[in-house]
């Protein structure tokens, strides 16, 4: 129903029914007809007709081959004229729209090699594609594919010895991952500030700053580091164009393109009067320009800065189509809806080898009230705006990505997502198959202003090139989040309707298969509030909530991993029940265990005796689930599980990813169970200092839930009141990274130094607290 009252949208929003339809061919005239036998040549020249054309929908059919766009080809309401406007291939993946322009070098051979040829001087070249597919460019180290971050990277690509080597390294490019793999950062060198030191621009890639990881960086674009095939460097002084040509080919059987364009298509219009009724179906969108460089505006306190940009940007649209397409080779993003747009709806698309997101459902941080943009900022409840929801109409709304198969994305930038959703309401996200990404396959960044609908989605092989993410990952940290768990109780022991100023509306992710590598198969991090959570099959990472309020979690199986409640709230009004878990629980910082937990199925016998050392669980059961049949995926259980005696129901196995036939055929698979893992949650030896109870960091939830970068220091499990630790103002949670400026790596190092100075009456430590550095000055005795 919902589909046809799409369509039916769209018949209504033209003038009448009647239909004028023009043809573009590479080999037209452009003062042609446009008839199928004397096609136009551009798509810039049968667009221009539209204005004066008779009322109803223009269809404008493009030839087979490459389509060389020259410049962003603008739709706004004055082209349109109050017509629908439907832009079509003649033939499925054979209609090019290419942001790029061929080059045609004159190529001689050079050194070691390398061939050369002059094409010009000061040219934009940003990716170069070899019979369609974009080559490296010089770089150090050289493509590994075997390497987990950037296809390779080296803790020396910044060594002085390295930047002494280069003679003119400015507009060559440094990559590196965030020190705590929370995504990634980028600089462009801007020349040498001496002989072994650079001077740079960047680093805004992130919204939480911190220094470039210490080994996962390489650089780029840099001549002398031109050594490998298929690597390439252009000259801007000198218009030289040098390639080691891929595969041992001599580069005269190449075909190369030089990409061009930051975006193809924009369809701008505005709130009061927006482009409607444009589709868009049967064609490839490729050959645009990577975006890492470009200004940025942060996604409110969530850890994502972003560029409005991509192959195709809507903003300020309604009853717009993407269906049937191909976007792939794109430096960027594929799909951007930007601000104001009602019933967008991308189906069925194919979305892969692309730097950016795939979808990007965006609003403007101007509609948010009482906006914030980093997480440490905080607000006083008096002097926040408390009207519930939004403050304009600038937000995606009622609008659907279904059925599309998304893969290999995030070449360029890490921080990325299958689909993005930030400042929205309303949004569909069904029957998408997801996988191999650097981080989340679907990411929402804020509470603003729910109502998503998550659901019968396949996403896998994620988290590749990150950590402490998830394959389905969320934050919250709306107006009533601050950092500290007890100020946002205050907060809320005052005006229990704080947490549901933003997300007015609940979020349900119901029926997906998730499987992370490097996280959580569903990670609710920082505030994420009023979800609906059940049916869904985790695989390998389990699900976590962090700070938040009124999770419903019900009805899902987690193979392999469980439950991972991180630092409640302490009235959280959380519910976890009648779901099917491996392994014990991993609490971290719980104080207490919200509405109910309970009515669940443990497959590990110690699991359920955990649950209940924690007074948990007092009506759930354990043992065989009986799964029908795990090794191809189907864990509903058989009649007469026990697992049905809990309350649990099974749910279809067979409805997860996409619909089309066609990319059922073609489309990757989670990894087959071979076996279900019954793994230990112990955390390790706790030891006594200062009355407290402290530890090694050992696990990804204990690095996660105090926001370590990495596992060294030492751990405040518990700290009794009264005691020294918390007289100097220690708290469970936070971290010792140094005292007196030397590194405490683990609970041996902590006690080492401790005595070495335990003379001088008092140190000064660095700690972790609420995912923050601060230095404090403690008493030793």
């Amino acid at each position: 129903m919902q589909r046809i009252l799409f369509l039916l949208a769209i018949a209504i929003s033209v003038k009448s029914f009647g239909q004028t339809t023009w043809y573009i061919d590479t080999r037209g005239n452009d003062q042609h007809k446009g008839t199928k036998e004397q096609p136009l040549k551009s798509l810039s020249a049968a667009l221009s007709k539209i204005r004066t054309a008779p009322t109803g929908e223009i269809t404008l059919v493009l030839g087979k081959g490459t389509h060389y766009l020259g410049k962003p080809i603008l739709i706004s309401p004055e082209l349109l004229n109050g017509h629908a406007l439907h832009i079509t291939g003649s033939g499925e993946g054979s209609t090019i729209l290419s942001g790029a322009i061929p080059i045609q070098p004159n190529w001689k051979p050079w050194k070691k090699g390398i061939w050369q040829a002059f094409i010009g001087k000061n040219l934009a070249a940003d990716q170069l594609y070899c019979n369609g597919k974009a080559l490296p460019m010089a770089r150090y180290p050289n493509i590994d594919s075997s390497a987990r971050f950037f296809n390779g990277t080296a803790a020396d690509a910044l060594s002085k010895e390295r930047i002494r080597s280069w003679s003119a390294p400015e507009g060559g490019y440094i990559h590196a991952l965030h020190q705590a793999e929370w995504g990634d950062f980028h600089y462009k060198i801007l020349g040498k500030a001496s002989a072994d030191s650079l001077l740079l621009e960047g680093g805004w890639q992130n919204n939480r700053p911190s220094p470039m990881h210490k080994e996962h960086r390489f650089v780029e674009n840099i001549q002398e580091e031109l050594d490998a095939p298929g690597e390439w460097f252009y000259n801007r002084k000198s218009g030289v164009l040098y390639i080691i040509p891929p595969g041992g080919n001599r580069p005269q059987s190449c075909r190369f393109e030089l990409s061009q364009l930051d975006v193809l298509f924009s369809l701008a219009g505005t709130e009061a009067d927006p482009v409607k009724a444009v589709r868009f179906s049967n064609l490839v969108f490729t050959g645009t320009n990577r975006s890492f460089m470009q200004p940025r505006e942060p996604l409110l306190r969530s850890d994502w800065t972003i560029n409005r940009a991509g192959a195709i940007v809507a903003e300020g649209t309604e009853n717009i189509q993407l269906k049937n397409n191909k976007f792939h080779q794109l430096g960027g993003h594929a799909v951007f809806v930007s601000r104001y747009n009602r019933e967008v709806r991308i189906e069925s698309n194919h979305i892969y080898e692309i730097g950016g997101n795939a979808i990007a459902f965006v609003g403007d941080m101007g509609a948010v009230r009482s906006p914030l943009f980093r997480y440490e900022e905080e607000q006083e409840v008096a002097r926040m705006d408390l009207t519930p929801g939004p403050q304009s109409n600038q937000y995606p709304a009622n609008c659907q990505a279904y059925d599309n198969l998304i893969h290999s994305i995030g070449l360029v930038e890490k921080q990325v997502a299958g689909i993005q959703i930030s400042v929205a309401m309303d949004i569909t996200v069904s029957h998408n198959t997801i996988y191999n990404v650097p981080r989340a396959g679907i990411n929402i960044g804020d509470g603003c202003w729910g109502g998503h609908q998550i659901e019968f989605n396949d996403v896998f092989q994620t988290v590749l090139e990150s950590g402490d993410h998830g394959a389905f990952n969320s934050w919250g940290r709306d107006r009533y989040w601050v950092p500290s768990i007890e100020g946002v109780d205050a907060r809320v022991a005052d005006n229990p309707s704080l947490p549901y100023l933003d997300v007015i509306k609940p979020i349900t992710i119901r029926n997906n298969r998730f499987h992370c590598e490097h996280g959580w198969d569903i990670d609710l991090d920082d505030g994420s509030s009023n979800y609906r959570i059940y049916n869904n099959l985790c695989l390998n990472g389990g699900l976590k909530l962090r700070e938040g309020y009124d999770r419903i979690v019900t009805n899902n199986i987690l193979i392999n991993n469980t439950f991972h409640p991180h630092v409640w709230y302490a009235n959280s009004k959380d519910l976890f029940t009648h779901n099917i878990v491996t392994n014990p629980y991993a609490p971290i910082r719980i104080r207490n265990w919200g509405l109910r937990v309970d009515s669940n199925f443990f497959i590990a016998p110690q699991a359920l005796e955990a649950a209940h050392q924690l007074k948990i669980d007092l009506h759930s059961k354990t043992g065989d689930p009986r799964f029908n049949n795990k090794f191809a995926g189907d864990f509903s259980v058989s009649p007469g599980s026990a697992a049905l005696s809990t309350g649990f129901v099974n749910f279809p196995m067979d409805e997860f990813g996409v619909v089309s036939a066609s990319f059922k055929k073609i489309a990757a698979h989670p990894p087959l169970l071979q076996v279900v893992q019954l793994q230990s949650q112990q955390t390790g030896q706790l030891s006594s200092w200062m009355g407290a109870r402290v530890k090694n960091i050992e696990t990804l939830g204990e690095q996660s839930a105090s926001g370590a970068p990495d596992k060294a220091g030492v751990l405040m499990v518990e700290v009794p009141p009264g005691s020294l630790a918390a007289r100097n103002g220690l708290q469970a949670g936070d971290i010792i990274r140094t005292i007196n400026g030397e590194a405490v790596k683990d609970v041996t190092a902590l006690f080492g130094l401790i005595q070495s100075i335990s003379w001088q009456g008092q140190a000064e430590l660095q700690i972790l607290h609420n995912q923050q550095f601060i230095k404090r000055t403690i008493r030793l005795k």
